[in-house]
């Protein structure tokens, strides 16, 4: 049981549905998001690398992954955070995002944190 608190993440989203970047007459949508990966653990850990699983509402599904995130490969130590703004193009109004990080702890423990599915939504296209 110490060791799931040792290596732990927690991750917080905020989404954004940028007007000026979408053209929806031509089925383009853009969002940002700003995420903070938080140290929740007791040793330090480095972001790796990324994993994203990303779902527009057409159901269609792209992957990525990739070395860091933006450019980054955060070390972490106990209780410090990373923040960073991405974004996404889809071409429906509404879709989805989750995933994972890959994690390497100082003691040389590998692991993944999960990122929960968040939504990507134009406004008032949701209830």
């Amino acid at each position: 049981m110490a060791d799931a608190k040792k290596h732990e993440i927690t991750i917080d989203v905020l989404t954004q549905y940028l007007p000026e970047q979408s053209d929806p007459e031509a089925g383009r949508y853009f969002f940002i998001y700003t995420i903070s990966v938080t140290n929740s653990g007791t040793v330090a850990v480095q972001l790796i690398a990324r994993h994203w699983i990303i779902t527009d509402a057409a159901g269609k599904v792209d992957e990525v992954r990739g070395l860091g995130v933006v450019g980054h490969q955060p070390l972490l130590k106990p209780g410090e955070s990373f923040e960073y703004t991405s974004g996404c193009p889809l071409a429906t109004p509404v879709g989805t995002m989750r995933g994972s990080y890959q994690m390497v702890a100082e003691d040389g423990t590998r692991f993944e944190a999960p990122i929960s599915e968040f939504v990507l939504a134009m406004p008032r296209t949701l209830h």
